[in-house]
């Protein structure tokens, strides 16, 4: 299983045909996600496990996409789309260790570094003013609506508590995931390579649902925020 499905854990994917009704507005908020992210894991999976092509040329032809969103990003927007660079590193780095890892313990340590990488990037931007993690969480606490949206921008240009819980929030999702991926790599080096075949996926499942359950210590306090502030304006 691809560490990049610790990212997909929160994204949820919302689409309604073209011509029909406008989307829900949480749809709407969601689809860049979607893009970004679910976007390149299902060109790796219909490549690799649909296509059986091998994790090389999964990995190379899933990368068009972020890619092309991280250009456009910087042509048009002159902003760089965080999410799609993050995927575009997370690529890169497999791409590399996959060109040099043959041995079966390698191959499952490949997965706990491109973990420790997604991370250490996540850990890193809680330290800058747009936290990574915000991006996927803003969808769920805005919920689509124009009140909560513009509540969560006066929020993080101008609340001190909020933006220490949007760090607060990448801080914990990234130490989840760190610490899934130093586990991950020691198993792969210390324990039978048959044990680690299975007990790999239950260690991110674990990762994530750390992620996602002690996160509410920094989701629910600015879900709070964002609606006192909406309802307030």
């Amino acid at each position: 299983m691809s560490q990049t499905t610790a990212t997909e854990a929160v994204t949820a994917v919302t689409a309604e045909a073209a011509g029909a009704k406008a989307a829900h507005p949480l749809a709407k908020a969601l689809r860049p996600l979607a893009v970004d992210i679910a976007g390149p894991l299902a060109v790796f999976y219909l490549l690799q496990a649909g296509l059986g092509t091998s994790d090389f040329s999964a990995l190379a032809w899933s990368s068009l996409f972020p890619i092309a969103r991280t250009v456009l990003g910087l042509v048009e927007d002159r902003k760089l789309n965080r999410f799609a660079a993050l995927m575009l590193g997370v690529n890169l780095v497999g791409l590399a260790l996959t060109a040099v890892s043959g041995d079966a313990r390698l191959m499952l340590a490949k997965e706990s570094v491109l973990s420790g990488f997604m991370a250490l990037a996540i850990l890193g931007s809680a330290l800058t003013a747009r936290p990574l993690m915000s991006a996927a969480l803003r969808p769920f606490l805005t919920k689509g609506e124009a009140a909560r949206e513009a509540a969560w921008d006066r929020l993080a240009a101008g609340s001190r508590q909020f933006r220490r819980y949007e760090r607060l929030f990448s801080v914990i999702w990234g130490s989840a995931l760190l610490a899934e991926c130093v586990a991950r790599a020691a198993g792969a080096f210390t324990l039978p390579v048959a044990t680690m075949a299975w007990l790999s996926t239950v260690l991110l499942v674990c990762g994530i649902g750390a992620g996602s359950v002690l996160g509410q210590a920094a989701a629910q306090p600015m879900e709070k925020l964002v609606r006192t502030e909406a309802a307030a304006a």
